[in-house]
């Protein structure tokens, strides 16, 4: 069985659903230390380019948790946010698919950003058609720190094979997987051209949005590394 083991983020790009898409597991980082690279924001397309969309989160809990950040609802960001994706999305291709969930999404009141997190993951990999397993890692009783933290989780879930990002080699310590009997397949994404609605230019690595707005049904096609242009013929990359 393979593993990815990973933080929340909000709408990640289109690399984060490609290593979910190659386990069989997805165990989330609910009690890891709040990352603020992209845990509570990524970016979309503008016509005068690439934007951050950002949930502002209590300051006080920059340090804590994941499962324990706060949203600071004091900001009227939920109505920026989709305003924001109307402006950017409404005429692409694809985006009426979901512009509904995306509506009622942000009529609601979130409290935790964890909880924001996980929902809209947990829709991303529906709509991509995904059918890996979502477990949390504070339900595995896992206490260790870096790679041994990551090996414990294997061994909590029964894995033999940790689906690592490319970048993790300069951190990871290889030896402990080793020692554990357990193998390490690291991941090789390179972003697919795709059309790109607004984009004067391609901009990858933006949120699976992006992806989604301008691909719909056949986002994980080139999530996975087809050519969009020869999925429209009827051919394969």
């Amino acid at each position: 069985m393979k593993v990815a083991i990973h933080q929340p983020q909000y709408f990640p790009y289109g690399g984060f659903f490609h290593k979910v898409s190659l386990s069989d597991l997805y165990v989330v980082m609910d009690d890891a230390q709040y990352d603020k690279r992209f845990t509570n924001r990524n970016r979309i397309i503008t016509p005068k380019g690439p934007i951050w969309i950002s949930v502002p989160i209590n300051k006080k809990q920059k340090f804590a948790a994941n499962a324990e950040v706060e949203i600071n609802n004091e900001m009227s960001w939920r109505d920026l946010h989709w305003t924001r994706l109307q402006l950017s999305y409404n005429n692409s291709k694809f985006f009426h698919l979901y512009k509904g969930y995306f509506e009622q999404l942000y009529k609601r009141e979130w409290n935790l950003l964890f909880d924001l997190d996980l929902e809209t993951l947990k829709q991303m990999i529906s709509w991509l058609g995904l059918k890996t397993k979502i477990i949390l890692e504070s339900d595995l009783g896992v206490t260790s720190k870096s790679t041994d933290r990551l090996v414990d989780v294997c061994k909590a879930v029964g894995a033999d094979t940790y689906v690592a990002g490319s970048g993790s080699k300069a951190y990871m310590d290889e030896s402990h997987f080793e020692r554990n009997n357990l193998r390490i397949e690291y991941q090789n994404w390179v972003p697919v051209q795709y059309p790109q609605h607004l984009a004067a230019e391609f901009c990858p690595n933006l949120s699976i949005i992006d992806i989604l707005a301008n691909l719909g049904p056949d986002s994980l096609n080139v999530i996975r590394g087809e050519n969009p242009l020869l999925i429209a013929s009827g051919k394969k990359s």
